[in-house]
């Protein structure tokens, strides 16, 4: 059975601009392209008519890029909201905590979720455990999210990538099932 023949919805996580300021977050950032990616997801998303929903995150903190009062808070130019598609505004790391997310779900009769989105370690992977747990069928898109270098607990360095694929390890086959945006692209 085809995505588009299920209740499905695309879930955009934190695809904003402050995410391209690299060294902001870290540095080296993995999947420079994971903005066209969704973009390119999106675009097929709303030539079947299919729900998609814009999560972005507001910070707290004044200083930081994601604030609603910095550019940074914008959305990616790739993934502009359109009239009609619901944009749900969170601060913390799940899109599903202090929002309406599921109710919005739920009345729509979504059961099955495609998540794409910014950063693979953070927002994107605690929404993905989250719809996991409520048990939708979910689907997370390898290169349609990134993230950026982390310091360990011990000062030492870890690669994006390498934060990028044990994440996706993580989530895969428990949470969720990783594919790429060309194995997804097929399913719809």
């Amino acid at each position: 059975m085809k995505l588009s023949d299920k209740k499905t919805a695309l879930l955009l996580i934190d695809v904003q601009k402050a995410f391209q300021d690299e060294e902001y977050w870290g540095g080296n950032r993995n999947n420079k392209n994971a903005e066209i990616v969704c973009g390119e997801i999106l675009k097929r998303w709303r030539a079947l008519n299919l729900p998609v929903f814009h999560v972005r995150h507001s910070s707290t903190s004044l200083n930081s890029k994601l604030n609603k009062n910095n550019e940074g808070f914008e959305f990616n130019e790739n993934v502009t909201p359109i009239k009609g598609e619901p944009v749900i505004t969170k601060n913390v790391n799940s899109a599903f905590i202090g929002t309406n997310l599921k109710e919005q779900l739920d009345v729509i009769g979504i059961n099955t979720l495609v998540i794409v989105g910014i950063t693979t370690n953070h927002c994107v992977s605690t929404t993905t455990r989250m719809a996991g747990n409520f048990g939708y069928e979910t689907y997370l898109i390898s290169d349609a999210t990134a993230t950026f270098d982390r310091k360990g607990v011990n000062g030492e360095k870890y690669d994006a990538e390498v934060m990028h694929l044990t994440t996706l390890a993580s989530l895969n086959e428990e949470f969720a099932i990783v594919l790429t945006s060309e194995q997804l692209l097929n399913m719809i």
